[in-house]
């Protein structure tokens, strides 16, 4: 197959949006007031203030009633009041440890800590995969795996509602270990070899590695973190 060098470029944005229940409980963790939620992972997103790619949650009501507010602090710092009518804001976080809390009253809080790696929202140079003739499939430097360019829209199992997702290819019948924005996923082989990787909201780091010798990434834009299914 021909294949062209390409420089990747990447389109990464904030999108703050209320979730039906079934899909939060998937994506987010309860507090244990079982009134507020926060993102169960962080998540790289550009900061609009920026443009630069950061560490960021989203924190809220968790199926509010009229009347229902809470007070959203991190790192000891007020941030927002969310309320029925606007339930959810987005946390800016920093490097290392982070303590997000959702104050509900003088003596009813929920507690949520995320854990930043530094540059973990550093993107790793892709500019030297290249790409199918027509564009629809993007080849590791290596050569050892190849991936879709263009998002599908599929249910995920995983959380029980449309995702936009790209299917991954071993090229070669390699052992590769495959993760998507840090967690582990599945490894791909001669007798497994394609995977569907499911995008969540804002940029995704794919990566498939060969051992110690070789790591493929591929970065892709989830979105909001859902779609509406075909």
């Amino acid at each position: 197959m021909t294949r062209k060098r390409v420089v990747s470029g990447i389109a990464a944005f904030v999108a703050v949006m209320v979730i039906g229940t079934s899909a939060r409980a998937a994506t987010m963790q309860i507090g244990s007031s079982g009134r507020t939620y926060a993102s169960s992972a962080v998540q790289c997103v550009a900061n609009p203030s920026t443009g630069q790619l950061a560490p960021t949650v989203e924190a809220g009501l968790f199926n509010p009633r009229k009347g229902t507010s809470a007070v959203v602090a991190v790192n000891g710092i007020t941030l927002a009041t969310v309320t029925a009518d606007a339930p959810a804001v987005t946390v800016w976080l920093v490097d290392g440890n982070n303590t997000v809390v959702m104050s509900l009253s003088k003596k009813s809080a929920d507690t949520y800590t995320f854990a930043v790696q530094a540059g973990m929202c550093t993107l790793p140079d892709t500019s030297h995969n290249t790409f199918s003739a027509d564009g629809t499939l993007e080849y590791a430097a290596s050569g050892k795996s190849y991936a879709t360019v263009t998002p599908g829209c599929a249910l995920n199992p995983a959380t029980g509602v449309g995702q936009m997702y790209v299917n991954l290819f071993d090229n070669g019948g390699y052992l590769l270990n495959v993760s998507v924005n840090g967690q582990a996923l599945t490894q791909l082989s001669s007798t497994r070899p394609h995977t569907p990787v499911f995008l969540s909201a804002g940029t995704n780091v794919i990566s498939a590695a060969n051992g110690f010798l070789t790591i493929d990434y591929y970065i892709r834009d989830g979105g909001t973190g859902s779609c509406a299914l075909p």
